[in-house]
């Protein structure tokens, strides 16, 4: 397995003269750069197999001025060849360690040496122990920005009196915890933490005191057990006071009391939520629903799901609607949040029901070559319904047909080719005394 060294050498070590070989009239010196001058600040050396640091002299000479390192995919397995790579780094800000199997704990490392201008670590998928984690916080003062996706965490463990209050984003994307209360952890570890990212966690609730599922089948299990052990959880909220950035994409979040939930969170100001149970069949929610209802239930979000910000118009005209939803329900049903956005808004009329739907049926002139007919179409069919149709018009099968649109209010246009069999009809807004020629595939 070669080492950091040389991969370094393969990829940035010196170029032989290409015209090695050849004689010259006029001879010309160019300076060879050295490798240290080779070197980028941002060094990216993936999935190059590499498993050792490399000679020690060499490193310091070619590494003093990289800034951002990543090494993802490669096979470094010992946290000794970690430390001897980044000890030739003193400027470095971000390292990328992720997909290297780093499950060897950490154990006698130098506190007195460790990395001041380090700000963004990513394990992901690196399978780190938490108390090799706890050993790593400990050596990053100026940690700011913390990766632990996609290592199989069904419990977080950093200690009951840890506090790194200089880490301000955590992403723990892909991993299985099922309760908030094991989330809270990462609270109490990382207290001024303003951007958490959750999304793929199988999340079923934010209230800390609800067990899990799974958790309930199998009974009291080690989780709970350390969750017990944690200092009072009163809220979802009480261990994030500073979280301005939450990420709950496909948790199992199946409730609008979640969302609520989510609504009290003191600082937050973006959200996203998608690909939960509580957007899914029967709910039925058309997107524009989604979104309004969560705008309406999030008074203090300005950024939804990637979004542009919120603005007044879109907020009110969300708010109206979830009145306007709700208004019909029985009391035990309205949310609390309809008595307050009808404390702003007042009691709303009903909207008028216009059925804005196409004609289901019109009639349509088709042309092929010389022969024409004005024939009654249904709408609600597709292009490729339509071709077997009239496959006795044309006389020919309808894999070998074509049709074209012609708008009789755009015949400037000119036609346009209907080329997806399985779009309806009614997608063209096709109305009555509109054309549709049939040609024949050569």
């Amino acid at each position: 397995m070669p080492s950091l060294l040389e991969a370094i050498d393969k990829k940035y070590g010196k170029e032989e003269n290409e015209n090695c070989g050849l004689e010259l009239p006029i001879a010309i010196y160019v300076p060879k750069k050295s490798p240290r001058n080779s070197i980028p600040s941002l060094l990216v050396l993936n999935d190059c197999d590499i498993e050792t640091a490399g000679d020690d002299q060499e490193l310091e000479k070619i590494c003093q001025g990289v800034e951002e390192l990543d090494l993802a995919q490669n096979k470094l397995a010992r946290w000794t060849e970690v430390f001897d790579i980044l000890k030739h780094m003193p400027r470095v800000k971000f390292v990328n360690l992720s997909f290297n199997i780093l499950t060897e704990e950490i154990c006698n490392v130098d506190n007195r040496n460790p990395f001041p201008y380090l700000k963004n670590l990513v394990l992901n998928g690196t399978h780190i122990n938490w108390k090799s984690v706890q050993e790593l916080l400990k050596l990053l003062p100026s940690l700011e920005e913390l990766h632990l996706s996609l290592n199989n965490y069904s419990h977080i463990d950093l200690g009951d009196d840890s506090n790194y209050d200089n880490v301000k984003k955590v992403h723990f994307t892909g991993n299985p915890v099922t309760t908030w209360r094991e989330i809270c952890k990462l609270g109490l570890a990382f207290p001024t933490l303003e951007s958490l990212v959750l999304a793929e966690c199988p999340l079923e609730s934010l209230d800390p005191n609800n067990r899990s599922a799974r958790e309930l089948r199998n009974g009291r299990t080690e989780s709970e057990s350390e969750s017990n052990s944690c200092p009072s959880i009163n809220s979802p909220h009480s261990c994030f006071r500073m979280l301005k950035f939450l990420n709950l994409n496909n948790t199992l979040l199946s409730t609008w009391d979640e969302v609520d939930r989510v609504s009290r969170f003191p600082a937050l100001l973006s959200l996203r939520l998608q690909g939960c149970p509580l957007f899914e069949y029967p709910q039925g929610y058309t997107e524009h629903e989604r979104r309004q209802y969560l705008i309406a239930r999030l008074p203090n979000i300005q950024t939804l799901n990637g979004g542009g910000m919120i603005g007044d118009e879109e907020r009110e005209d969300a708010e109206r609607a979830f009145i306007r939803f709700y208004m019909d329900k029985a009391e035990a049903d309205r949310p609390d949040r309809y008595t307050d956005l009808v404390a702003v808004h007042g009691k709303l009329d009903p909207l008028v029901s216009i059925d804005l739907s196409p004609e289901k049926r019109v009639k349509v002139r088709f042309t092929y070559g010389e022969i024409n007919e004005v024939k009654s179409i249904i709408v609600y069919q597709s292009v490729q319904e339509l071709k077997q149709k009239l496959e006795s018009f044309a006389g020919i099968p309808a894999s070998r047909m074509k049709l074209f649109y012609l708008d009789q209010d755009m015949k400037d246009m000119g036609p346009e080719e209907m080329k997806f069999p399985n779009k309806q009809l009614y997608s063209y807004n096709i109305s009555t005394g509109d054309e549709i020629i049939v040609d024949s595939k050569h």
